[in-house]
């Protein structure tokens, strides 16, 4: 099961004896920001920091140059920190990183290095993946799968001491994507401005986090599903009148993801995990044939490239390329 944050802070602060090296990795940065900050804030104290707390960037450093920053004992500290963020630049050419497994064979008992690499895994079959994994400890977080994003922010909420409706936790997912940073963010902003043990509902949404309620492309996407087209007309006019807030170039890709993942529905239904989504998608399986959803996907594609000027020399808006989209779409 994967580590959340939380989890291993707990159990750094809990520990009585730290290890000599930490990957912190994953396709992700939530989790890499929370654990470094902890570590950055924690095991060095303030007044000590200038002389025993190293912080580095892979860009700038060698493999080489981080394990003798590593054999440095501390001035005045108990431990000396070295973090080197960015860890994924470190040059890779064959053998840079053998003097770290050489290093964590016999590691100064006095040091703590911290690796960010960040956006990707290390290779788990390198030796320096095996002798971090078997000296020290490896943190890693995947990122959210579509279906996890709304339990996900469900779950988040409630670890806030606050609940969120179904239909919410699905929209704000529709809406921000699966980045836990940017949803962190979005959500605290929420949660601070409700009082404690708040709901967040669909007016708190609209008025904290700027998502309408009645016009976006969660919205959109279910009136295309139930092929409602009095209110796509009102979505896409008010999209069309409001091009900021709703860039065609952000509706494109939501809709698209929403036409594959309705195309797998209907192959298989049991893939749907959000039990919120698989409602929807049962309606929308009643309107929609794998062939005309194909035919969906294609019109999405000339869109996206005439939003792009491809075929359309600025003569067409964003709005009623938008327009006739979802028309083409839904009839």
């Amino acid at each position: 099961m994967e580590i959340t944050a939380e989890k291993a802070i707990a159990e750094l602060r809990q520990t009585q004896q730290y290890k000599p090296v930490y990957l912190l990795t994953g396709e992700e940065n939530y989790l890499i920001d929370q654990i470094c900050d902890y570590m950055e804030n924690n095991l060095v104290p303030a007044d000590f920091r200038d002389f025993d707390q190293k912080v580095v960037y892979g860009r700038d450093v060698t493999m080489q140059e981080v394990v003798n920053l590593a054999k440095q004992y501390p001035m005045l500290s108990p431990v000396k920190l070295v973090v080197v963020k960015e860890a994924q630049d470190i040059p890779t050419k064959e053998g840079a990183w053998d003097c770290l497994s050489s290093y964590l064979e016999k590691p100064s008992p006095s040091s703590v290095l911290v690796l960010c690499y960040r956006h990707k895994s290390l290779d788990k079959r390198t030796a320096a993946y095996k002798a971090i994994a078997k000296h020290g400890s490896v943190y890693e977080h995947k990122a959210l799968r579509d279906y996890e994003v709304a339990p996900w922010i469900a779950a988040y909420v409630r670890s806030k001491g606050g609940s969120i409706t179904e239909k919410c936790a699905t929209l704000i997912s529709s809406t921000i994507g699966s980045d836990r940073s940017k949803l962190v963010q979005e959500l605290d902003k929420v949660l601070l401005a409700l009082p404690e043990g708040g709901v967040i509902n669909d007016a708190a949404v609209e008025k904290y986090m700027g998502i309408s309620k009645d016009y976006n492309v969660f919205e959109l996407q279910n009136a295309i599903g139930r092929r409602d087209m009095d209110k796509c007309s009102r979505i896409v006019n008010h999209f069309a009148a409001n091009p900021k807030e709703n860039p065609i170039q952000m509706v494109i890709p939501v809709l698209y993801k929403y036409i594959i993942n309705l195309m797998l529905h209907i192959q298989d239904s049991s893939q749907t995990k959000n039990p919120y989504a698989a409602r929807e998608y049962d309606e929308a399986a009643r309107n929609y044939t794998l062939p005309r959803l194909a035919l969906a996907v294609r019109y999405l594609h000339e869109a996206d490239l005439k939003s792009k000027g491809i075929g359309n020399a600025g003569t067409v808006s964003d709005g009623e390329i938008l327009k006739e989209l979802i028309f083409k779409i839904t009839h």
